[in-house]
């Protein structure tokens, strides 16, 4: 079965390795993939897939539900993909009217362009609108709590959480009232390539690698479930083929860490490739692995942010047992592979940190 998808913030960190993972998987399929470029979006991460037949690429706003609703019909989109939103916590808290435009406006705006395409003028087209959200929907976990299951009531605790919850559920209701086919995911932490460098590991890999301090949020304890980029894409491909129309489904990397220990391994990483490596002390000459110091020296405690969730934990026990996911990649292995990424790829994160990405054609 071939599939013409639209994919939101599709030059974004998870939409992008989606459409890398989805065409390499699907060479038969058409991805028209969509973006409004903003500060996160990056074209460059999309790099090579302009050479597949069946790829294009759209700048446009999710907010225009007329160009989304034309897009639908000029390339007879059966599955929408919507990762499009505005996801981090710490902008959220300073600035929330964004987030507010982008997770609960845009997701409107998608919602009404699939339902007029799809369910209006006779017989319904088969369609599936898959919506990717968070596991900061449910809120923080006690130390000894479970872990969040898809019967957990919500509990958001920042504006970003708060208007990922209302984009939940929007999409539920449209499944309930009008009839959308729609599947949900809840994911844990992202990691990998192409991961915009201010969230926690990409942000503290590209400081080290200049001998920049690692800010620590309070006593560094609060604790994540972190999940392979690629092992997410492929728990979104099982929900796209296997997953009951309604439903919602956590996605999880069965890797709980502490945020000090996450950055205590980088650190320790980072020594290793160093010590293995002499070539990389001349390209990143100021890191205290250059000279053959412990990385764990740039570790700085700053003060705790507001609204700071202590713990969260997804069970991924439903994907597992009705579409048989299980995550590829251990914690391990997975921050091996990105740290790799990141050394091999420095001309993509230094266009990112002296905002020259923006400049350009590509962008």
């Amino acid at each position: 079965m071939t599939r013409s998808l639209l994919v939101t913030g599709a030059a974004g960190f998870i939409g992008s390795n989606f459409c890398h993972y989805w065409l390499q998987r699907h060479p038969a399929d058409r991805v028209i993939a969509y973006d409004a470029l903003t500060y996160a979006g990056n074209r460059a991460n999309l790099a090579g897939l302009d050479a597949h037949p069946d790829f294009r690429f759209v700048h446009a706003d999710i907010r225009d539900t007329p160009r989304v609703a034309a897009l639908l019909v000029e390339h007879g989109v059966d599955t929408l993909v919507h990762f499009a939103a505005e996801s981090h916590v710490d902008r959220s808290i300073t600035g929330p009217d964004a987030f507010i435009e982008t997770n609960l406006v845009g997701t409107h705006s998608l919602l009404k362009a699939a339902r007029e395409v799809w369910l209006s003028g006779g017989a319904p087209r088969p369609h599936r609108f898959h919506h990717v959200s968070t596991d900061e929907v449910y809120g923080s976990l006690a130390p000894d709590a479970p872990a969040f299951t898809e019967s957990l009531a919500y509990a958001p605790n920042s504006p970003y959480s708060a208007t990922k919850a209302g984009s939940d559920y929007l999409v539920r209701a449209y499944h309930h009232t009008y009839g959308l086919e729609v599947t949900t995911s809840n994911c844990s932490n992202n990691y990998g390539p192409w991961h915009f460098p201010e969230k926690l590991i990409p942000l503290c890999i590209t400081r080290l690698l200049d001998g920049e301090p690692l800010p620590i949020y309070g006593d560094g304890r609060n604790i994540r479930d972190w999940l392979y980029v690629s092992d997410h894409c492929r728990g979104i491909e099982l929900v796209l083929e296997g997953g009951r129309p309604g439903e919602s489904y956590n996605i999880g990397g069965n890797n709980e860490w502490a945020n000090i220990d996450i950055i205590n391994l980088l650190c320790d990483l980072a020594d290793e490739s160093f010590a293995a490596d002499p070539a990389l002390a001349a390209r990143f000459p100021a890191t205290p692995a250059a000279s053959g110091r412990s990385s764990r020296s740039l570790i700085t405690y700053v003060k705790d942010r507001a609204g700071h969730d202590r713990r969260y934990a997804i069970d991924a026990s439903r994907i597992r047992d009705e579409l048989g996911y299980v995550p590829a990649e251990s914690f391990e292995t997975g921050i091996r592979k990105t740290l790799a990424w990141y050394l091999a790829n420095e001309t993509w994160w230094r266009a990112i940190l002296d905002g020259s990405y923006r400049e350009s054609p590509l962008a």
